[in-house]
């Protein structure tokens, strides 16, 4: 029963908009909740956290956070 509880509290955290993160830690929690990976790196830009995820399939993704609205959107692939 605990269970069903949390995925009900998770479900709930998906459909708001994530806080804005603070610091480099909370932007690459918000990455890597958004990609499914290890990040790698976190860069701080003017506007946006820049944080590079190692995903399982060995592909490294670049993710923007950004600093005012907390909104993470995936940049591009390396290969």
């Amino acid at each position: 029963m605990l269970f069903v509880v949390v995925s009900k509290s998770i479900m709930a955290d998906d459909k708001k908009p994530a806080p804005p993160p603070q610091t480099k830690s909370e932007a690459a929690q918000q990455a890597q909740q958004k990609v499914n990976g290890r990040v790698l790196k976190v860069e701080q830009k003017p506007d946006v956290y820049r944080v590079k995820v190692l995903q399982k399939s060995g592909r490294v993704v670049s993710v923007d956070v950004d600093k005012k609205s907390g909104k993470v959107t995936k940049e591009k692939k390396d290969e």
